[in-house]
């Protein structure tokens, strides 16, 4: 094999030549290139988005100062003393709204007291021990109640549930609970309790599917963990579940606080519509949703007229002071720490 004897060719570059190279952009880029820099697309979006959360505070304060316009007269010859006197005399012109504010509160608790458990026992029956079968009609029928208007409710209510409080109910409370001074008088099967359990019946879907929808997203790996730990069932449930759920769960019971306290043809059918103060439940009652219903198209002098309106004042004001406790029990529970699955 011969060698060659030729030197490698050397290649020396001039220092004084300058290469320019062009590269072709990519079709990306040329893209964006040619599109902008998109500033004033941004900025228009961020001012449309921020005009949009703008307009939920003035709508908010335009209902407000609306409600105190018209209800001026009325504020002006009783005083914010309009919330607290318990008169309602429209011949007489003197007015207070502490029965209303006092049944519209009575029947809203009651309805969670009721239908709380119910809630939270079908959405966990749903979620953790219902066969799959099972599972799809349940779910249909439980939201199928949330879409019965309430009117449909009130009729049922007077045909249905009011003979059978007056009849079969309201006796075995009075026998058996008649003692603690909420079960005693005289039972028409109108009153308190009854305008509670409706409502109680109409709030039983709103909180059992957005306390279903809760704890479907805690993940599977919760339960696991601690069932792997030797948990029963039960432990894992009220662990895993409803400990991870919780704050979503109190959000669910304001919601349905929310109906409760603004539900007004199917209370206003059952709950008897006498302004007073009682402690029995079998009494009747009224509450500020009714009131306004009933007496509105009824109003012939502008005090009359005014009193009605502050009572959506009285209403529109119970509505923030329930919110603003729901915020402070949601952070009692959280602390002030953000939502997480532990």
């Amino acid at each position: 094999m011969q060698t060659s004897n030729l030197a490698p060719a050397v290649f020396v570059a001039d220092p004084h030549a300058v290469q320019i190279r062009t590269v072709e952009p990519s079709p990306v880029r040329a893209f964006l290139n040619a599109r902008g820099s998109g500033k004033l697309a941004d900025g228009s979006f961020a001012a449309v988005m921020m005009l949009c959360a703008c307009s939920i505070f003035a709508i908010v304060l335009f209902i407000f100062s609306i409600l105190i316009l018209r209800s001026k007269l009325s504020l002006v010859a009783f005083g914010w003393k309009f919330f607290t006197r318990q008169a309602w005399d429209p011949v007489s012109g003197d007015f207070g709204a502490l029965p209303f504010i006092y049944g519209t509160l009575a029947t809203s608790f009651l309805a969670l007291l009721i239908a709380v458990p119910l809630a939270l026992g079908v959405a966990v029956f749903l979620t953790e021990l219902c066969p799959k079968p099972l599972r799809g009609p349940i779910s249909f029928l439980t939201e199928l109640l949330a879409a019965i208007p309430s009117v449909v409710y009130g009729l049922w209510a007077v045909f249905v549930l009011v003979p059978l409080m007056r009849d079969v109910l309201g006796p075995f409370l009075y026998k058996t609970l008649g003692w603690t001074g909420f079960f005693e008088g005289t039972n028409f099967g109108v009153g308190m309790l009854t305008a509670g359990i409706i409502l109680a019946i109409m709030i039983l879907p709103i909180i059992s599917s957005l306390t279903r929808d809760i704890m479907t997203a805690v993940p599977n790996s919760q339960r696991e963990g601690v069932l792997a730990l030797g948990a029963t069932r039960w432990e894992m449930i009220r662990i895993g579940v409803l400990r991870n759920s919780r704050i979503g769960i109190v959000g669910a019971i304001m919601l349905g606080l929310g109906r409760a306290l603004g539900e007004t043809m199917a209370v206003t059918m059952v709950i008897g519509n006498h302004p007073e103060i009682n402690k029995s439940l079998f009494a009747p009652g009224y509450t500020l949703a009714s009131v306004i219903a009933n007496e509105f198209s009824e109003a012939t002098g502008d005090l009359y007229l005014s009193a009605l309106i502050e009572i959506g004042l009285a209403l529109f004001l119970v509505t923030i002071v329930v919110n603003a406790i729901a915020r402070l029990m949601v952070w009692a529970v959280t602390r002030g720490a953000p939502a997480r699955v532990a």
